[in-house]
């Protein structure tokens, strides 16, 4: 027994306990609802993950392993990782926009022997070197690989038997792990607890209870995604689980399924605002709404749609240290910092900087696995991150004599573009696979729709030439949809530091240059992949 009060019983924070006490406390009630229809109670839920667990079991798989889920948001990803934390295994979700150089990077870095993968995404595999990956399931569909040794998805749900869970699956077990964007180096891989995701999730946004249903359409091989799932869990509320965000079908999905609470990301308000007017507006059951990041056209969403709004901070590593009461005074802040959790705002060498100049965020909670537990097999990465007793974020912020903090820029080195964190060091690295490329620097240029759009400036090799629409069909098939630049500018050779640093600030201040190419004004759309649906 821990004595320590600080620490969650195992049912209120470790999956396979909280599947169980709801199906105990409440076992018709409705737990998820999937696109297309399906629907889950308690009882029913904790039955098939049940199932889940017992083909993994037969496949080899046992408390502390990890195992790949490479799928879209469907059924199967819920079954997967429901399956795998029963048994007390890590839950290890792929991106489904990744091939090449970054696919292989992750599955080698995962050290997993079995993938759970969708049909549609199985023939990625064969271009890669899969390391210790040996095994894979494929769902929704039939697929063979070269090297691996296929299993139909009927070895995730076997007809007969119910997996069975540990003895002890802890809080501070690892739950999952999930791939950051790489800033200086290639992508991390994220080790969180369960009690990290209990602590991003129902202990910061209290307004969210067992009444709510929760529209879930942010991807989850992102925490955003699974975030939503695990305040579910915790509260006993509902979940229903959309493929992604649908401009045209977002208002009837939420009438259809009576759903209270979802996120927005700030790519979903320009489209949300440029629906035409409607006397329906407020006509609907969706009333909670966290938004990221907090900005007039926000507010305005939620003013038209008569939504209470609230926003956050959040990342990977750490637990929403920041959450904000409903309407924030100010654009750009992130709220007050939470219980639990110290914020502080400090130079290069780790000291306090004066309220409203900008330095880098760091963090520390007062409960021990609220944060993240390192980065796997990157000890120098982990090191430089915890350094000093607190995490560094590696993100400027700003605070005021009022307690509000203020995201001001990265300090690393990241794109975000639509929501996703783009590597510029993985940009980069496959720019200069192009055989007529010197060396290349990836950069964010702002975009209309908010956030950024990926801006690559390239020089060519010594006596070469780049043409900027070769170089992009060069990329086009090995990169993730979300990483293709939209704006080329190639330029002599790029600006350096005496050391021999390209000087990106400099590449910043330019932005879009008269001689840059622009990929949409090519008439060249570049749209997500769309894997089952």
């Amino acid at each position: 027994m821990v004595y320590d009060p600080r620490m969650p019983a195992r049912e209120v924070c470790v999956l396979g306990h909280q599947l169980e006490r709801w199906a105990r406390e409440k076992p018709d009630e409705t737990a998820f609802i999937f696109y297309g229809g399906e629907r889950w109670t308690w009882a029913g839920a904790l039955e098939i993950t049940q199932q889940a667990a017992k083909g993994l079991q037969a496949m080899g798989v046992k408390k502390g392993d990890h195992v790949l889920s490479w799928q879209p948001n469907n059924r199967e990803a819920v079954i997967t990782w429901f399956g795998l934390n029963y048994l007390g295994a890590v839950y290890v979700p792929v991106n489904t926009a990744y091939k090449g150089n970054l696919l292989q990077h992750v599955v080698q870095l995962s050290d997993a022997s079995i993938m759970v993968c969708h049909a549609e995404l199985a023939g990625r595999l064969d271009d890669i070197d899969c390391g210790l990956l040996r095994d894979v399931i494929i769902t929704n569909g039939a697929a063979s690989l070269q090297s691996l040794t296929t299993h139909p998805g009927e070895a995730l749900l076997p007809e007969q038997g119910l997996g069975s869970m540990p003895d002890v699956v802890e809080p501070w077990d690892t739950q999952y792990i999930i791939f950051t964007s790489g800033t200086t180096g290639p992508s991390k891989a994220v080790l969180s607890s369960y009690l990290q995701g209990y602590a991003m999730g129902p202990e910061v946004h209290t307004q969210i209870d067992a009444s709510d249903r929760i529209l879930v359409n942010l991807p989850m091989f992102h925490v955003g995604g699974t975030v939503f799932f695990i305040i579910a869990l915790a509260q006993g509320g509902s979940c229903f689980l959309d493929t992604h965000f649908k401009t045209t079908e977002f208002w009837d999905t939420v009438r259809e399924n009576e759903v209270t609470m979802t996120c927005l990301l700030g790519a979903m308000i320009p489209f949300l605002l440029k629906l035409p007017p409607s006397n329906m507006d407020k006509d609907h059951t969706l009333k909670k709404t966290v938004c990221v990041p907090w900005s007039d056209d926000t507010k305005a969403v939620g003013r038209r749609f008569g939504m209470d709004m609230r926003t956050t901070f959040n990342m990977t590593e750490v637990s929403s240290p920041m959450v904000s009461d409903s309407y924030p005074p100010e654009p750009g802040t992130c709220g007050k910092v939470r219980p639990g959790v110290e914020a502080r705002v400090v130079d290069e060498n780790d000291c306090e900087v004066a309220p409203g100049e900008t330095g880098e965020l760091i963090l520390r909670t007062d409960r021990p696995w609220s944060m993240n537990h390192g980065y796997y097999k990157n000890p120098e990465a982990t090191a430089q991150a915890w350094r000093n007793g607190w995490f560094h974020t590696g993100d400027g912020f700003k605070y005021d004599g009022d307690g509000y903090f203020y995201f001001v820029d990265r300090i690393k080195d990241a794109i975000r573009r639509r929501g996703e964190n783009i590597s510029s060091f993985e940009v980069e690295a496959e720019v200069n696979v192009f055989a007529d490329a010197g060396e290349a620097a990836a950069i964010p240029v702002p975009s209309e729709l908010g956030e950024d759009e990926v801006m690559v400036v390239v020089a060519p090799a010594p006596g070469k030439s780049v043409s900027p629409l070769e170089l992009f069909r060069f990329l086009e098939p090995r990169m993730a949809h979300f990483m293709l630049p939209r704006y080329i500018r190639v330029v002599d050779e790029l600006p350096k530091t005496p050391t021999q640093k390209v000087q990106k600030h400099l590449l910043k201040e330019d932005g879009i240059t008269a001689d840059t190419w622009d990929r949409e004004a090519e008439g060249i759309v570049v749209k997500r992949e769309k894997i089952g649906g």
